[in-house]
């Protein structure tokens, strides 16, 4: 930060280390987001190195959790409005809605996953065979 930028110096109190400590996001991750765009380029310090203040930690809470609800990067840009305007609620549930049906379909297909695989386990015999019918089922 600049010497005119001594104002804002006092508000940018973390460095790139205490962000992630705050935000559960990974170092690595944090310069990721910025290299793509999804988290802006903060002020650094006339030595270079990175300050970020609640605004930062914030916005990279909203990306972890978007994430963490399995929303695709591209997404969480559109949802952050970083494209050419700010989505309408209306976009933001298109969004939402289509992720839906995707976590959807992946927890029907991880149901079926289940009753396949607890099936395969209650016929196996347990015992110190080397011919398994877990492994005879996989196969077929």
């Amino acid at each position: 930060m600049s010497e005119g930028a001594e104002g804002l110096r006092s508000e940018f109190k973390l460095t790139i280390g205490k962000l992630s400590d705050q935000t559960g996001v990974n170092i690595e991750t944090i310069r990721y987001y910025e290299k793509i765009g999804l988290m802006p380029a903060p002020p650094r310090t006339e030595s270079g190195r990175r300050m970020y203040n609640a605004t930062f930690a914030g916005r990279l809470r909203f990306i972890r959790r978007g994430r963490e609800l399995g929303f695709s990067l591209d997404d969480i840009r559109m949802l952050l409005g970083l494209e050419e305007q700010k989505p309408t609620c209306a976009e933001v549930f298109e969004i939402t809605a289509a992720h839906l049906e995707i976590v959807r379909t992946k927890i029907s297909d991880l149901r079926k996953l289940e009753s396949t695989l607890s099936s395969v386990a209650r016929s196996c015999a347990r015992n110190a065979s080397p011919d398994c019918v877990i492994i005879t089922k996989l196969f077929s």
